[in-house]
């Protein structure tokens, strides 16, 4: 069978080939109600966009992304993967995954030989590779488009684009709820010393110095974002006396080892030790009991991304415009993990 092409795609949703094409390029003056005709058109039938031929049609611009991460949290990097796709099937973009090692000392190189030999036009950058400025400065140099994705709670000053995520408010948030329960003594898991870390930590001590609690360096620990981090983590803790009465995990995967260690001890959660973590993923529902937390998503994120760094490259100039940076803000879940502690119940 033959692949189809624009003009069966024009066929069957009853426009011409030029209003398909528009679409596809993801050109304005688009009607919304055509714009939706094209885009079912094109799922019923399967069509995939001659991205060479394209490329030829607009002076050899190229119409691929790479999205390149090195995270082993399988949550968060098929979020991202299905965020960009997304934006990718919107605007006739193809998409290729990079995954590397981010302490890698040839990575920069080996970003733009993936960037020649795919034919990319830009490259989503996730943590932690986009905080290493010797590599966003490598890219930069060479004019290779790219879009990174990185942990602050204000725009970074340093003229770079990028997508970022105010972590910092989030887990000041998360503790301001425990504080607000009656706990005084919380603990905080720490994982790597990437830059969500270090914003989440930061929006700890924020929290606790907002309500005059001295911070306690006891009750920090920092090792990675895994569930036996969290489990040993806690299981230290809870020997401290007086021991902490909620804990707070740098994730969900962290905050998960937590209940377990509680368990192992015979503490009740949330009477006992009140328990967060942060990201709501499916560590933070599936456990029990259910997980308070910070929700972000990925797949926003990844596609906010996306979006721009397609402005960045289809744009006549190197003026960002729309591309400027994009915040996002991680929201407060409260579930039964967090409970008033035992004496002020």
């Amino acid at each position: 069978m033959r692949s189809p092409t624009i003009k069966d795609v024009a066929s069957r949703a009853g426009i011409s080939e030029k209003t398909v094409s528009r679409v596809v390029n993801g050109e304005s003056g688009v009607h919304e109600r055509t714009r939706l005709k094209v885009q079912q058109a094109i799922a019923e039938l399967g069509y995939q966009p001659d991205l060479s031929a394209r490329s030829l049609r607009n002076g050899g611009r190229f119409y691929g992304l790479g999205l390149v991460y090195d995270n082993p949290n399988a949550h968060y990097v098929i979020g991202m993967q299905e965020g960009v796709l997304s934006a990718c099937e919107e605007r006739g973009y193809g998409l290729q995954i990079l995954p590397c090692k981010a302490d890698s000392p040839q990575l920069a190189t080996k970003l733009l030989v993936a960037r020649q030999r795919a034919r990319l036009g830009g490259l989503i950058l996730t943590p932690p590779i986009s905080e290493q400025p010797h590599i966003l400065h490598a890219l930069d140099e060479q004019e290779l488009p790219f879009m990174r994705i990185v942990s602050a709670s204000s725009e970074p000053d340093d003229g770079l684009p990028c997508v970022y995520v105010d972590d910092r408010s989030a887990a000041r948030e998360i503790t301001t709820h425990l504080i607000q329960l009656g706990h005084a003594r919380i603990g905080f898991l720490g994982g790597d010393q990437h830059g969500s870390n270090i914003e989440r930590y930061a929006g700890y001590v924020e929290a606790l110095g907002n309500h005059g609690i001295p911070l306690d360096e006891q009750l920090v620990v920092n090792s990675h974002f895994t569930f036996d981090d969290g489990f040993s983590a806690a299981r230290r803790l809870l020997t401290i006396e007086p021991r902490p009465t909620a804990i707070f995990g740098s994730n969900d995967e962290i905050a998960a080892g937590v209940l377990a260690a509680a368990r192992s001890v015979g503490l009740s959660v949330p009477w006992d030790l009140s328990v967060a973590g942060f990201e709501d993923s499916p560590f933070s529902r599936q456990a029990w009991p259910a997980l308070t937390t910070a929700r972000q998503s990925p797949h926003d994120i990844a596609k906010a991304a996306a979006l721009r760094l397609m402005q960045l490259i289809e744009s006549t100039s190197h003026d960002t415009g729309d591309a400027a940076p994009h915040r996002f803000a991680p929201q407060l879940v409260v579930r039964s993990s967090t409970a008033p502690p035992r004496s002020a119940a």
